[in-house]
């Protein structure tokens, strides 16, 4: 199925591969948030809360993916939920949610240009970490801008770095923590001695709660499977493949890692170590082992700049393409790039870039705060429009004639919800993430109050 509603305006290439899918969705998983972040995680919620918040947090993007596969078999189209969302809930909340997922996008790319200058500096600390920032943002432009075979290749490469990172990671540390290699600063193999040692919730179960909320915000990128459908040669088989593949890669990844964390560093220097994988490589006695990190960390950098620059691009020529925005960014070169959807997301990452070094107190806490509530709110949409898409699909069609079938419907989209929902009234309880409340509503409700004067419907 194709969705361009404008004639004579190009046409998207379907040239990414299963395997270009599977490493988009993986990768766009894997960042600094469990590179960095982790071991403020096993901090907060203890070891053992940590553990548990990052299998609910996988369970949750699972049934999200469960409902997106569904509706991207079926019509694999570019602007994904945006389109489902107008098509199955209303416009007004299609239009909300393009623009919810485009800031949240544009945000980070804006914080990841900065955050690759400011790596550099380890290396080059004579040179400007804006330099860096901007040769990055160039590097990833050009990526973009050739082709969607040129963004596949170099995003499947960025993500295999990371992959394998993870892999030795969490085979080195396995082989640390049953005493196989010495591990300094431990007498005796500490095996699952550290997860239990402060008892199972040290600092109750409100802060394993508010830990989740943050667990779901790292699981953000998986759906990229559902905006990359429209460039893919066969979504009916490679939709579906990289749902199962990657959730179940995701758990392995991200649980196993935590554990391995856990149990190598005692909770309270895991909360002190702001990178605590390359506290655990110096400890099992990798040489050079801060610098292969940074290398590491700045890979993954790229690489989620590199999906955000091409998600919020396609999410904007969606806009245009449903009529909601300009036109003429509807526009489609011969090299199957919406080249001026992508200038436009990519001036919307440099403001935002600036006003993280210049308005870090109020604009940029503005656009973090709704970035982050934006990824459960975009993530709502889909249950639901897939309930609706059910619904209008069986008024002329059996069930059999689907290709990709969400399990046990309805029931399961309802409990995705329900849990979608509980993640955002849960931000209310974290002071860190309340934010996202304060600026999220009211961006929604002026969203859809635009429209609203701007159309005369919801």
């Amino acid at each position: 199925m194709e969705n361009h509603n404008f004639e004579d305006e190009g046409k998207f290439q379907r040239k990414m591969t299963s395997r270009h899918l599977f490493m988009l969705s993986l990768g766009g998983v894997i960042g600094t948030g469990l590179f960095l972040s982790s071991g403020y995680t096993i901090a907060q919620a203890g070891p053992f809360g940590a553990i548990l918040s990052y299998l609910v947090g996988a369970l949750v993007v699972y049934l999200v993916m469960l409902s997106l596969g569904e509706l991207a078999v079926a019509m694999p189209v570019t602007g994904s939920f945006h389109t489902y969302a107008t098509k199955f809930i209303s416009p007004g909340t299609g239009f909300t949610v393009a623009w919810l997922y485009w800031i949240c996008w544009t945000v980070a790319l804006g914080t990841e240009f900065l955050g690759a200058g400011m790596l550099m500096e380890r290396w080059f600390p004579q040179v400007p970490a804006w330099i860096f920032a901007a040769l990055f943002a160039a590097i990833i432009f050009l990526l973009n801008a050739l082709s969607v075979r040129s963004f596949a290749e170099a995003e499947f490469y960025f993500s295999s770095i990371k992959v394998i990172t993870i892999i030795l990671f969490i085979l080195l540390g396995l082989l640390a923590m049953f005493g196989v290699i010495d591990f300094k600063g431990s007498q005796e193999a500490p095996f699952f001695s550290n997860l239990t040692e402060h008892g199972l919730f040290p600092n109750g179960v409100v802060a394993v709660v508010s830990v989740m909320l943050a667990v779901n915000y790292a699981f953000s990128g998986t759906e990229l499977i559902g905006i990359a459908a429209g460039e893919t040669d066969n979504p009916q088989e490679a939709v579906p493949q990289a749902i199962r593949t990657t959730i179940g890669r995701l758990v392995i990844f991200f649980v196993l890692t935590i554990i391995v964390l856990a149990s190598l560093l005692p909770m309270k220097e895991a909360g002190v170590s702001k990178a605590p994988f390359v506290t655990v490589f110096d400890r099992i006695g990798i040489p050079f082992a801060a610098d292969i990190m940074n290398f590491v960390i700045l890979t993954a950098i790229l690489s989620a700049g590199n999906s955000g620059l091409y998600a919020s691009s396609r999410m904007l020529w969606s806009l245009a393409n449903e009529g909601m925005i300009s036109k003429k960014i509807v526009r489609i070169n011969q090299h199957g790039v919406p080249m001026r959807a992508l200038l436009l997301s990519m001036v919307g990452a440099l403001l935002a870039l600036f006003a993280s070094v210049y308005a870090a107190d109020t604009v940029f806490l503005a656009l973090v705060s709704i970035a982050g509530f934006a990824v459960v709110a975009v993530w709502l949409s889909i249950p639901v429009a897939q309930i609706n898409f059910r619904k209008e699909f069986l008024k002329s069609h059996s069930q059999e004639e689907l290709t990709y079938k969400t399990p046990f419907n309805p029931v399961l989209p309802y409990v995705t919800i329900s849990l979608l929902l509980l993640s955002m009234i849960g931000i209310a309880w974290d002071a860190s993430q309340r934010a996202g409340l304060y600026f999220g509503v009211p961006f929604v409700i002026c969203s859809y109050l635009y429209y609203y004067l701007r159309y005369k419907r919801f």
